[in-house]
């Protein structure tokens, strides 16, 4: 059996990769999602192995002692990391699995993960991007500037991505992820190509 892809989806923050993972994911049945860990409490309406696995910090201190993640990072005060059992086990079965992680944890997965497929989700502007962001309603004009600096900084690392798209109109974005993900399922590697030759010698 080949096994499956991992497909790395990230951005800077507000540029709506989780609402493109999300049609993603409705469109693509083959598709699975890697749920992240984290030691902070849910938020209202959070379910625990859908929008993170919420665990304490001795639980998660323990897998990292493991070398238990993909990458983790301690975000104001609370752990987030991207457990390896979430997306190794599925890989080796064959099955597709897409992630959606910041940019500091999608160069993390870069250097230890050489089979991934990294997409970079860009703001048609800044000027947008802080727009989207100013929609929330939960940011000062200090700290939206403060995101959109750090934004700038983020698409600095586009070029160690394979592909990027630009989230302007929402479908069209989720057309060209899928559009990747079709392509990269075609191509051809030594994995591949080994289950297609063995493929068919069989019939």
């Amino acid at each position: 059996m080949a096994k499956g892809k991992l497909f790395v989806i990230s951005g800077p923050s507000g540029v709506g990769k989780g609402t493109i993972c999300k049609e993603v994911l409705n469109a693509e049945s083959s598709l699975e999602l890697s749920v992240s860990m984290t030691t902070r409490p849910p938020r209202e309406g959070e379910i625990n192995n859908v929008h993170y696995r919420f665990v304490d910090h001795e639980v998660f201190k323990g897998l990292i002692g493991e070398n238990g993640f993909m990458e983790y990072a301690s975000v104001y005060g609370n752990f987030y990391g991207t457990p390896k059992d979430q997306v190794f086990d599925r890989l080796e079965r064959g099955i597709d699995v897409i992630l959606e992680i910041d940019v500091q944890g999608a160069m993390k997965i870069k250097e230890t993960y050489q089979g991934g497929v990294f997409i970079f989700i860009l703001p048609p502007s800044i000027e947008e991007l802080k727009n989207r962001i100013k929609k929330r309603g939960s940011e000062t004009e200090e700290t939206l500037a403060r995101r959109a600096g750090a934004a700038v900084e983020e698409i600095s690392s586009v070029g160690s991505y394979d592909y990027s798209v630009v989230n302007g109109e929402l479908q069209q974005a989720v057309k060209d992820v899928r559009t990747i993900i079709a392509a990269e399922r075609c191509r051809i590697n030594d994995d591949k190509a080994l289950h297609i030759i063995e493929r068919y010698k069989e019939e």
